[in-house]
C-alpha cells in the first residue's frame, strides 16, 4: 500500500512543489492539500492519511495548533505529522514535537530528506533536520523545574537504550552497541514507551534530555 500523504501549507507554489516530490515516488500518493491549519485539520480527519506535512505560520490556525488537535496527548489514532518550514526557531521545534509531530525539517533541507521524513514517519520513526539537531538538544538538554516522572521505573537497560535513543541511533545501531537483538530492542522502547506515557521516540528522547538523564 502506497504511503497516504496530506501537505498543509498557504503558499500555493510550496503545495504544487511538495505535491511533484512526493507523488514521484512509486510508494507515497498526496491524498489532499490544504492552504490554511483549520482545513488541514478537517481534511486529515476525513481523509485519514498516514503522513501530514504541515508549515507552521498557516491563516485560521497555524500548523502548531493543528498538529495538538491531531496528534495530541488526548487524540485517538493520531496522524504522523511532520513540520516542514522556513522557521527554525527554539520554540516552533520545541512546540511542533512536544505537540505530537514526529519530524521537524527546514524547507530548503531538498527532495531527498522530504521523502527519507515522509518514509520514517511512515514506519514509525522520526527525523529533525540535521542542521537544527544539536541546537534542539540543547533546548532540551535544560530540564525543566519539574520533570514528569515515569509512570514506573526504568530499568538499567531500560535507560542504556533510551539514553542511546537520545544520541540519535537507531534501533539497529542500538542492538549492536548493547549487544542484543532487534527484538529485544523494540521491546524494551514499547516498554518505556508505556511507563512515560510517550507516543513516539522523540517524546522519549525529550524526556532524557529534559529530566537531566543525558547531562
Amino acid at each position: 500500500m502506497a504511503i497516504r500523504v496530506l501537505i498543509a501549507d498557504d503558499q500555493e507554489m510550496v503545495r504544487t512543489g511538495f505535491r511533484m516530490i512526493v507523488d514521484s515516488q512509486p510508494d507515497m500518493d498526496v491524498v489532499g492539500e490544504a492552504a490554511d491549519g483549520a482545513e488541514a485539520v478537517a481534511l486529515a480527519r476525513r481523509l485519514r492519511p498516514d503522513v501530514c506535512l504541515f508549515d507552521i505560520r498557516m491563516p485560521r490556525m497555524d500548523g502548531l495548533e493543528a498538529t495538538r488537535a491531531l496528534a495530541g496527548p488526548h487524540a485517538q489514532d493520531p496522524p504522523r505529522i511532520v513540520i516542514v518550514t522556513t522557521f527554525d526557531m527554539d520554540e516552533y521545534v520545541y512546540g511542533a514535537l512536544r505537540g505530537g509531530a514526529v519530524g521537524f525539517l527546514l524547507k530548503d533541507s531538498g527532495p531527498a530528506l522530504l521523502v527519507e521524513a515522509v518514509r520514517a514517519a511512515a514506519n514509525g520513526g522520526s527525523l529533525v533536520s540535521p542542521s537544527i539537531t544539536v541546537r534542539l538538544l540543547e533546548h532540551l538538554a535544560r530540564p525543566p523545574a519539574r520533570p514528569v516522572p515515569p509512570r514506573e521505573p526504568l530499568t538499567g537497560r531500560e535507560l542504556d537504550v533510551v539514553r542511546l535513543l537520545a544520541r540519535g541511533r537507531t534501533n539497529e545501531e542500538i542492538a549492536g552497541e548493547l549487544f542484543v537483538s532487534l527484538s529485544t530492542v523494540k521491546t524494551h522502547l514499547g516498554s518505556v514507551s508505556r511507563k512515560l506515557d510517550t507516543r513516539n521516540r522523540v517524546a522519549t528522547a525529550a524526556w532524557a534530555w529534559e529530566s537531566g538523564l543525558m547531562t
